[in-house]
């Protein structure tokens, strides 16, 4: 049974940062593309950030040089370290993880960003 884990979210000043961790099981990590979506209220689930079996990683425009996202094989956890936080980046942000056809999900973590 794959189980992916978001922690990390929480309140946080405009400047701030924040580490949001994906612990997943049943799914490696290192073997399947993994992605952070971000959602906030009244609009549509939008990508953040994704990293790929060999490492590579692509990004939203919107977060390019300030997130990044990276792969920690051995505790089979992707993490996104999210700084200079705006206002606008508030939400809950969700990991995932395609496997094949199969995309899985976690129940997200709420990033609340103050001015």
């Amino acid at each position: 049974q794959v189980q992916l884990v978001e922690s990390g979210g929480g309140l946080v000043q405009a400047g701030g940062s924040l580490r949001l961790s994906c612990a997943a099981s049943g799914i490696l990590a290192s073997s399947n593309v993994m992605g952070w979506f971000r959602q906030a209220p009244g609009k549509q689930r939008e990508l953040v950030a994704s990293i790929s079996r060999s490492g590579t990683t692509n990004y939203a425009d919107f977060v390019k040089g300030r997130f990044i996202i990276s792969r920690d094989n051995a505790k089979n956890t992707v993490y996104l370290q999210t700084n200079s936080l705006k206002p606008e980046d508030t939400g809950v942000y969700y990991c995932n993880a395609y496997e094949g056809l199969t995309i899985y999900w976690g129940q997200g973590t709420q990033v609340t960003v103050s001015s």
